[in-house]
């Protein structure tokens, strides 16, 4: 089978990660989509997420109605921080029936060189790219193993809607419904 992985602190799950990753189901030949709940990126402060199993739990609320996705913490049991590469590498040895590609924002593209062993996932896995606004254009749309996903333009981020909760206002539209419950019920992010 082909799966699609769709890494991220998921600091929340938003419509944004959720509109993406139906599209990349229902409009490329990748059966499914995983989103990998990230412990730590390494390009992010780790004292600004919310605890790992907190945010597992909202993707899985947020995905419960669609079979098409679903939601991993095979990072939760893998050094840290995490990169890319090594749980590539791990997920094809524990599923070496599946084909896997990974799932990055065009504006990703221009800073990929910077990634671990960023040549080795594009020789052995490939990127579906979904686009952003304002990214620069990239060399790599080129490469033979990067597809571009004809997605729409989804300017929705998990900082703006943490920032919402902290004042108090309503974050209806912008997460998926029990995921607002999940996050008001919890008090995440207050």
């Amino acid at each position: 089978m082909k799966v699609a992985l769709f890494f991220g602190s998921f600091n929340p799950i938003h419509v944004g990660h959720l509109i993406i990753a139906n599209t990349v189901a229902e409009s490329t030949d990748y059966q499914q989509v995983w989103f990998v709940v990230s412990p730590h990126n390494p390009f992010k402060k780790s004292n600004t997420l919310l605890h790992e199993h907190d945010r597992l739990e909202m993707v899985r609320a947020a995905i419960a109605d669609n079979p098409k996705l679903n939601a991993t913490d095979i990072e939760f049991r893998l050094p840290r921080p995490s990169y890319t590469i090594d749980t590539l590498t791990h997920l094809q040895e524990k599923h070496p029936q599946h084909q896997f590609r990974l799932i990055i924002g065009e504006d990703n593209l221009n800073n990929f060189y910077r990634w671990k062993n960023f040549a080795r996932i594009l020789e052995y896995y490939g990127l579906l790219v979904y686009p952003r606004h304002g990214s620069p254009e990239s060399e790599l749309l080129a490469h033979p193993n990067v597809q571009l996903v004809n997605a729409p333009l989804v300017d929705i981020s998990a900082t703006f809607i943490r920032e919402t909760i902290r004042q108090h206002r309503s974050i209806k539209y912008l997460v998926h419904d029990d995921v607002e419950v999940l996050i008001r019920g919890k008090k995440h992010y207050q």
